[in-house]
């Protein structure tokens, strides 16, 4: 094993929190030049590289030739120019960049400006070169065992692999359950448990999970107020569609 296989090793192994290799807690990775990486090819996750970037400044362009590009401001404020696109970014704003398709932080309001960025690998041709919503400001919608979401990124926002979502999760376990896309989630606020096949890892801000189509899981919030995350997954779709293990599908409540 050479010396760059050990350490990617490394990180991964450390991330296998209760031996559920599924999560990676904060405490188990490094921030490297501006970069904390989390689930990507090496650690198994075959169609996501998801990462969190760290601007303290203005920077130079980016770009991803063969990947699209979702991000999710988690801190800090500043402004993001993506292709023809320039908004002003600040928590819970979302951007949608095409592969091939330019992206810049020219300006850093309030440092460091931290953003949530998930690379696609592979997606489907794009319907447009970029976009940019507020999550925020979105309409909640229901899911099962009382939790909610609001989109964010969608195909109708140009992006035909992703879906992006905020989920809110009330106190409490939901059923076992899976879904039938392939997931990558990053805790934004609260405390719970990762419970797969028996095994668990606890959940805080900043650890992330990721979550292959049909594998059978549940997320547990054991504080005494909501847990948010931010879900990414393929192919597009709602983040309600769910399946309990005998295949049934999960209900969903009726809108009064």
């Amino acid at each position: 094993m050479t010396a760059h296989e050990h350490k990617r090793a490394t990180r991964f192994d450390a991330g296998k929190v209760a031996r559920v290799r599924y999560s990676i807690g904060p405490q188990a990775v490094e921030e490297s030049a501006g970069v904390t990486r989390l689930f990507d090819r090496d650690s198994g996750c075959e169609t996501f590289t998801q990462r969190v970037l760290a601007f303290a400044e203005p920077n130079g362009e980016r770009r991803e030739e063969a990947a699209d590009e979702v991000l999710y401001v988690l801190a800090g404020s500043g402004e993001v120019v993506a292709g023809e696109t320039r908004r002003r970014a600040r928590p819970g704003g979302a951007v949608f960049v095409a592969a091939g398709c330019p992206w810049r932080v020219e300006r850093v309001d309030s440092a460091p400006l931290r953003i949530l960025s998930v690379l696609v690998l592979d997606p489907l041709p794009a319907a447009g070169r970029a976009a940019y919503v507020d999550a925020d400001g979105a309409s909640p919608l229901d899911a099962t065992a009382g939790r909610d979401f609001r989109l964010a990124l969608t195909p109708d926002h140009g992006c035909t692999t992703v879906t992006q979502f905020v989920g809110r999760i009330p106190p409490g376990r939901a059923p076992d359950h899976f879904h039938t896309y392939d997931e990558v989630i990053y805790v934004l606020d609260g405390t719970g448990t990762l419970h797969i096949g028996g095994e668990t890892a606890p959940l805080e801000p900043a650890a992330a999970v990721h979550l292959p189509a049909r594998l059978v899981h549940s997320l547990e919030n054991t504080g005494a107020s909501d847990m948010l995350v931010l879900g990414v997954f393929r192919p597009a779709g709602s983040p309600a569609d769910a399946y309990y293990p005998d295949g049934t599908p999960a209900a969903v409540p009726e809108s009064s």
